[in-house]
This record gives structure tokens, sequence and C-alpha cells, in this order.
């Protein structure tokens, strides 16, 4: 029993991980359309952002918990001269902010 404790704790403890990332975009160009999906995905999930942009010298706080367990993830930042920046492997567990420079 005393195992079946310990692998409960264990388990509640990972999703615990605050999987909230500051993106500051210091670009000089307007952020239109944010993504992140889980390391291994085929497609990118829906854009974070939605109606509103991310102006140059502007930071907005995301939740990138997706229900998965993952902590590293891709990100797709879409500028509004058309420009797409992708960093891959970025672990949001370890990281409290992301900047575009």
């Amino acid at each position: 029993m005393a195992i079946a404790q310990v692998v409960l704790l264990t388990a509640t403890g990972a999703n615990a991980i605050d999987r909230r990332v500051k993106i500051i975009n210091n670009t000089g160009y307007t952020i239109e359309q944010f993504y992140a999906s889980s390391v291994g995905q085929d497609s990118w999930e829906e854009d974070i952002l939605g109606r509103d942009v991310l102006p140059s010298g502007s930071s907005v706080v995301i939740n990138v918990d997706d229900g998965t367990g993952y902590c590293k993830y891709d990100f797709r930042a879409v500028f509004e001269d058309g420009d797409v920046l992708d960093k891959s492997n970025v672990n949001v567990c370890e990281i409290g902010s992301f900047t575009y420079n």
C-alpha cells in the first residue's frame, strides 16, 4: 500500500508543475499569431492569441498546459510582415519567460 501512495504522490506532483510562460516581444514587429505544441506533434495547436496580437515591447503570460503532462513544446510566432519564427524543444517547466528579439 505504501508503494501505491508514493506513485500517486509522484503523479500528482508532476501534474502540478507550472507551465505558464511570459512571452516577450522585442522584435520591432507585432506578433499576430502564436502557437505552442508539445514536441512530436505533427501539427500546430490553435492560435493562442486568438483575436489579440502582441505588439513589440509587450508581453503576455500564457498557460501552455495541454493536459498531456509534457514539459517540452515547440513555439511558433507569426509576425505582421509574414515572417515566422519557430523555436523547438522549449522546456516550459524550467523557464518563466521566453523572449523574441
